[in-house]
């Protein structure tokens, strides 16, 4: 009676175990199916496209620089500051030049003073001229009448030239004064044209970059005091590998991506550069950019060149599960929805790129935040 007593006891405790995995793997079954919507996973054409990065340079800069030694007397604008065109933006210490022109000036006062002389000087070499032309004319007469001598007729011969001769030399000395006045204007003109170099205007209307000077610095021929930019007119230089020459082309439509702006452009490439660097094996390829606020030079930009078609596995953004790096979706599979870890490529309006983990063809959940492995789900149109 005890042995059959300890069966039967031993023998209940089996089939309440029994029974307890059968009600544990039966509760999935059991439990509400949760409403879900579905998305099917895709495989699509996408244009295969080619990125190159860059920086963003301004297409029209200048660095301001002094044609003359001189120190620095004021410079009117900081790194940041928008110049007018024509501006003055630094002003050097002239003195100097002042002094060029001031003696310049004065050598022309002076070739000015003999002009009164000069003229006087040719009125009376004409007057004697006019006079011995006509004393000649008339002893030419009287030899003629056998009235006078040789001699007599040679002497206002003479006169003649000697008076032709001094009206020349006071014409010639007044054309020199004529050549030495044009030759002082010039050197008037020059010291004025250096003085004008003291001050540094700005050539474009733009925004200062960079600033390398201040007040009381020596200013040497050809040292950069001032950078500045056109504003509004930047372009993005992009390095393209060299196998990538034959798909990139000039007025070619390209899509850049400035990440400080966090915005895409539409942009045209405007220049190749036809030198490939050697360390690199790549080349520079110049794309202009439209007018933004806040595009500044320096900036890093992707572009994105277009090279044809490629066939990718896509499903909707909304079925992606992100839990810190890793990324998920789940499968909905016989009516139970599988989280399955997947990984992603690149992003097209609501459609993103599976590079692994889905077949075309699979249906995933969307919005399946709060949705738990292995749950029983009920599609939903």
């Amino acid at each position: 009676m005890r042995v059959l007593f300890v069966l039967t006891v031993v023998g209940a405790a089996v089939l309440a175990g029994c029974g307890g995995a059968d009600a544990r793997h039966a509760s999935p079954a059991s439990a509400a199916a949760v409403p879900v919507e579905v998305a099917s996973v895709n495989s699509q054409s996408w244009p295969d496209v080619y990125e190159a990065t860059g920086t963003v340079r301004a297409r029209t800069a200048t660095v301001l620089s002094s044609k003359v030694m001189a120190y620095v007397r004021q410079v009117t604008v900081q790194a940041g500051d928008r110049v007018a065109e024509g501006q003055e933006v630094i002003t050097l210490d002239a003195r100097d030049l002042d002094s060029s022109v001031h003696r310049g000036e004065a050598a022309e006062a002076e070739v000015r003073s003999g002009f009164a002389e000069a003229d006087n000087a040719v009125a009376g070499a004409k007057a004697s001229l006019d006079l011995a032309q006509t004393t000649f004319h008339r002893m030419e007469e009287l030899a003629s009448k056998k009235s006078i001598s040789n001699q007599e007729f040679d002497e206002a011969a003479a006169r003649l030239k000697s008076a032709q001769a001094a009206y020349d030399m006071a014409r010639a000395r007044r054309g020199q004064l004529d050549s030495r006045l044009a030759l002082a204007q010039q050197e008037v003109q020059s010291a004025r044209i250096m003085r004008d170099y003291a001050r540094i205007a700005a050539p474009f209307a733009g925004v200062v970059t960079a600033r390398s000077v201040e007040p009381g610095n020596l200013a040497a021929p050809g040292a950069p005091l001032l950078t500045i930019e056109r504003e509004g007119a930047y372009r993005l230089e992009a390095s393209v590998d060299e196998s990538r020459l034959p798909s990139v082309r000039n007025g070619q439509t390209v899509e850049v991506t400035l990440e400080a702006l966090d915005r895409r452009l539409t942009a045209r490439v405007s220049e190749i550069v036809p030198a490939v660097d050697a360390a690199s094996r790549s080349y520079t390829v110049k794309i202009d950019l439209p007018a933004v606020p806040s595009l500044r030079s320096g900036m890093f930009g992707r572009a994105w060149f277009p090279s044809g078609t490629r066939q990718v596995t896509t499903v909707a953004a909304s079925a992606i599960v992100e839990h810190g790096q890793l990324q998920s979706v789940f499968v909905v599979e016989d009516g139970f929805a599988h989280s399955r870890l997947v990984t992603t490529g690149k992003s097209q309006a609501d459609a993103v790129e599976v590079l692994s983990g889905l077949s075309a063809g699979e249906k995933v959940v969307r919005n399946a935040g709060g949705l738990a492995d292995g749950a029983r789900v009920e599609v939903r149109p």
